[in-house]
């Protein structure tokens, strides 16, 4: 996927909360929009390179938002509206292995209690099968250590809700899946963040007990583009 708009080098600075980020633009300190929630804090250190995106909407109160950054050599996307979008440009170019079967996409549909990221569909407007279906939960990874890539970053309640959800669309006799998106290239493998959150690392593997397909994808990553492209080993 190509960004469609002009991003630019900058220098980190600081970031005092979630949504906002300080960065160094030739030798003016300007502030960021942060489009991701999570910590990020082994990225976004002070003296780090970033990417800004210029924004063109002259009602934003800041004209950068920070979509990715440096690690040494390594460049790893921190959009978290990413994901999606370069998840469905990969289902619709049969890129992910397991879903190839799959031809219709839609959008954030609600099975259940829950929204789900994708509802896919074996054959095109044909929703009355229900073993047909399949309902796809993405979550976007930028926590990397040695080449271990790990969710989550930070607690997260919903994320394990959602797990939880998938095993009944699973037990309905539909397909569910989840897949982490590594967002960087050049990694070993995945693993949940137990550490981090540990009832969210064992309603995943209760959900592969379950049946639900748990899928890791890196992706190549540019100052400019961002790309699904390759399976990677994941560690339960």
């Amino acid at each position: 996927m190509k960004i469609d708009k002009k991003t630019i080098r900058a220098e980190f600075v600081k970031r005092p909360n979630r949504f906002q980020g300080f960065v160094n633009i030739n030798d003016e300190e300007v502030m960021a929009h942060v489009p991701n929630t999570g910590r990020c804090k082994e990225i976004l250190i002070p003296g780090c390179t970033v990417i800004l995106r210029k924004e063109d909407n002259p009602n934003r109160k800041t004209a950068y938002s920070l979509i990715a950054g440096y690690k040494d050599e390594r460049l790893i996307n921190i959009d978290s509206q990413v994901p999606n979008k370069i998840v469905e440009e990969a289902l619709a170019n049969g890129v992910i292995d397991e879903l190839k079967e799959y031809k219709d996409i839609l959008r954030e549909k609600t099975f259940g209690n829950s929204r789900f990221d994708f509802k896919l569909n074996k054959v095109e407007g044909d929703y009355d099968a229900f073993d047909q279906e399949y309902y796809l939960e993405v979550k976007g990874v930028t926590l990397e250590e040695d080449g271990e890539t790990r969710f989550p970053d930070a607690p997260t309640d919903r994320g394990r809700k959602h797990l939880l959800e998938l095993i009944e669309v699973k037990k309905s006799g539909r397909g569910a899946g989840v897949l982490f998106v590594i967002q960087m290239d050049d990694v070993k493998y995945f693993r949940p963040n137990d550490e981090m959150d540990k009832a969210f690392g064992e309603a995943l593997r209760l959900a592969k007990d379950n049946g639900v397909d748990i899928m890791a994808y890196c992706s190549k990553v540019t100052e400019d583009s961002i790309t699904l492209y390759k399976k990677i080993p994941i560690k339960l």
